[in-house]
């Protein structure tokens, strides 16, 4: 099942995965309506032609501005996703979708725009800012079965922003869990909220749960100053607040520290 990530990334590789950050969509609270759908391709395809230039191997794209966030978005939610992405998805590196927090709107985006992988809370049941979330693993990956996209890689992350588990489990025992019972295709691991990381500890111990052919990724709070560390330890990284304009998460992406954070996560 791992070789999802190494049939994307190749094998031996720590892959630096840079986050496109799709302004609101349609029928959120947020959403410019004067802009509209054209002003959000205009935007995305700017932010995506920077870190392309920077050099990431990949560019995940993401509904991060829907707030507050829904777990059982509509139709027109993956429509909109979909054209986003197509119209702006990156040619020479890999790419994929986020859906926060709908893995149904994640996939049927991916399957359209055929995008290598999504990344998705997948399992567990928690508390959040957005109620009480609860998953379902079997479903996403029969979805994925059923519309003959075996080649998907299903990113999970085993601790999601603005939540915590309902349960005493800690995050290793989640992510082997994960690996065995949901067949993931990579951890990624969090901190509480976007643009805040975990602690170097947990990601060592994650890394130290599952098996060494299931790779682990830092999800959140990926910045210049400490991706060198958590890279000595995690097994690539998604990155999206520091390389915005003043390290905001809703503003442009900025060339100078794009190109920072590669040349300093590359310098290991």
């Amino acid at each position: 099942m791992t070789s999802r990530f190494h049939a994307i990334f190749g094998p031996g590789t720590k892959p630096l995965i840079a986050m496109a950050h799709v302004p609101a969509l349609p029928g959120t609270p947020l959403y410019d309506e004067k802009e509209g759908i054209s002003g959000l391709v205009r935007r995305v395809r700017q932010d995506v032609a920077v870190l392309v230039d920077a050099g990431f191997d990949a560019i995940l794209f993401c509904n991060e501005n829907d707030r507050p966030y829904e777990l059982n978005a509509g139709p027109e939610s993956a429509a909109v996703m979909a054209r986003v992405v197509a119209e702006c998805r990156p040619e020479g590196i890999a790419f994929g979708v986020d859906f926060l927090w709908d893995p149904r709107i994640a996939l049927a985006a991916a399957i359209a725009c055929e995008a290598s992988f999504i990344r998705e809370v997948t399992t567990g049941v928690w508390e959040s800012d957005m109620g009480l979330w609860n998953t379902n693993p079997a479903h996403t990956l029969r979805e994925r079965r059923r519309l003959h996209a075996d080649g998907l890689g299903i990113f999970m992350n085993i601790t999601p922003e603005f939540a915590s588990p309902i349960g005493n489990r800690q995050a290793p025992e989640t992510a082997r869990s994960a690996v065995i019972s949901s067949l993931a295709d990579a951890i990624l691991v969090s901190g509480p909220m976007a643009g805040a990381g975990p602690d170097l500890s947990t990601v060592q111990a994650v890394r130290e749960a599952v098996p060494a052919d299931v790779p682990v990724l830092l999800n959140t709070g990926a910045k210049r100053g400490t991706i060198r560390e958590f890279l000595s330890v995690a097994d690539g990284c998604i990155v999206g607040s520091d390389l915005k304009i003043d390290g905001y998460t809703w503003n442009a992406v900025d060339p100078a520290r794009a190109t920072e954070f590669v040349k300093i996560a590359r310098s290991l």
